[in-house]
C-alpha cells in the first residue's frame, strides 16, 4: 500500500485548488522540483488510483441523479456491480451490507424514449436482483465540487492563494472568458452543446490534458478549447474532481449513513453535517430515509464515536449504517481487482 508523506498530500491538495495547475507551479508552491512533483503524481496515479477528472453539473447536462439500492444474492452481487460500473450512466458503484447490497448513482434523462430505461427496464429484468429502491437526489450539501476535508489539509491559505493567483491556465481561461464576453458568475443554467460534450468526454478521462491535446481530441484549435473551457467554468457547467483510494489517506472504514430526519429540521441537520470532517458526501433524497451521507473514518472505533457522539440528535429519528465493502467505481474511475 502507498504511504503518503507531506509532499504527496500537498500535491493532492494543490490539484484540488487548481486541477489543471502546471507541475512547475505546484513544485514552486510545495518547495520542491518539477521532476519530483511529476514523479509523485505518476506514482499516485499508478498505485493510489489518483485521477483528475472534469464532470458536468447535473443542471448543465440535463440529467437527474438517483441513489439506487439493489439487493442481490451474494453469488451474483459482484457481477451485477461490475456490469453497473461499466455503464456510462452510472457512478459511485459500491458493495455494502455484508456483500448483498449494491449502491450506485444512476444518471437519467428526464424525457425521451430511453428516459429512466435503466431504472424501469434493465434493472428489473436482471437475474439475481431481489429488491430495488430508488432515491431521487434533491440537493447536495457536501460532495462533488466540495472536497472531503481529509484530502485538503496540507496547504496553508498563502499557498492556496498563490496557486489561484499564479496559475497560467486560470489566467488564460479568464482572459478567454473576458474575450468571449462570458459573465464572471453563473446565471441561468447552461445546457451543454454537442461540442461541449465532446470536450467534457476528453476531460472526463483526464482533466490535465493540455489545450493542444484537448484540441486534437475534439478536432478543433487550442484557442477554441480554452475559450470553451472558460465559458463552461464561468457558467458553473462543470467542476473538477479527484478520484483517489481513501485507504491511502488513512481511511480503513467507510460507511453509508441512511438517515431519517424530521422535514422541518432537514436543512439545518444537513448543513451541520456538511461541516463534519468525517463526512465526504451529504445529500437530501426522496424516500423513507431523506438524507444520505458517506462517512470515512480511520477505524471502527472512530465510526462508533462519530455516530454516538456527533450525530445523536433528536431530529435524526433513524440511522441505517451500511459499511462499504468494496468500491467498483468512483466519480468516473473503474477500480481494478
Amino acid at each position: 500500500m502507498v504511504v503518503l508523506d507531506e509532499l504527496d498530500r500537498g500535491l493532492i491538495h494543490a490539484l484540488h485548488v487548481d486541477a489543471r495547475a502546471p507541475f512547475t507551479l505546484v513544485a514552486e508552491v510545495l518547495g520542491t522540483s518539477t521532476q519530483t512533483v511529476v514523479r509523485r503524481y505518476r506514482r499516485l496515479y499508478a498505485q493510489a488510483g489518483l485521477r483528475v477528472v472534469a464532470l458536468p453539473t447535473p443542471r448543465s447536462s440535463g440529467t437527474h441523479q438517483w441513489f439506487v439500492r439493489l439487493t442481490a444474492a451474494t453469488r451474483t452481487a459482484h457481477d451485477i456491480a461490475v456490469a453497473l460500473a461499466r455503464r456510462p450512466d452510472t457512478s459511485w458503484v459500491r458493495l455494502t451490507s455484508g456483500g448483498t447490497e449494491i449502491v450506485a448513482i444512476i444518471h437519467t434523462v428526464p424525457a425521451g424514449p430511453d428516459a429512466h430505461a435503466l431504472l424501469l427496464r434493465d434493472i428489473p429484468r436482471t437475474a439475481g436482483i431481489t429488491a430495488v429502491s430508488a432515491h431521487y437526489l434533491l440537493h447536495t450539501y457536501l460532495g462533488g465540487p466540495t472536497a472531503w476535508r481529509g484530502r485538503i489539509d496540507a496547504l496553508d491559505a498563502v499557498q492556496e492563494a498563490r496557486l489561484r493567483a499564479e496559475s497560467p491556465r486560470l489566467r488564460a481561461e479568464s482572459s478567454a472568458a473576458d474575450a468571449a464576453g462570458v459573465p464572471d458568475t453563473a446565471g441561468s443554467a447552461h445546457l451543454l452543446t454537442d461540442a461541449d460534450r465532446l470536450l467534457l468526454s476528453a476531460l472526463r478521462e483526464d482533466a490535465r490534458l493540455s489545450y493542444a491535446e484537448l484540441a486534437a481530441a475534439t478536432g478543433t484549435t487550442a484557442s477554441t478549447v480554452a475559450r470553451r473551457l472558460a465559458e463552461l467554468r464561468a457558467r458553473d457547467a462543470l467542476f473538477f474532481d479527484l478520484d483517489i483510494d481513501p485507504v491511502v489517506l488513512g481511511v480503513t472504514v467507510s460507511a453509508l449513513l441512511w438517515m431519517q430526519v424530521a422535514p422541518a429540521h432537514l436543512d439545518t441537520v444537513a448543513t451541520a453535517l456538511a461541516g463534519h470532517d468525517e463526512l465526504a458526501v451529504v445529500a437530501a433524497t426522496t424516500g423513507p430515509t431523506n438524507l444520505v451521507a458517506q462517512a470515512l473514518c480511520r477505524d471502527a472505533e472512530a465510526l462508533h464515536h462519530y455516530l454516538t457522539r456527533r450525530v445523536a440528535w433528536d431530529a435524526v429519528t433513524r440511522i441505517e449504517t451500511a459499511p462499504v465493502l468494496r468500491t467498483y467505481k468512483a466519480a468516473t474511475t473503474l477500480r481494478a481487482g
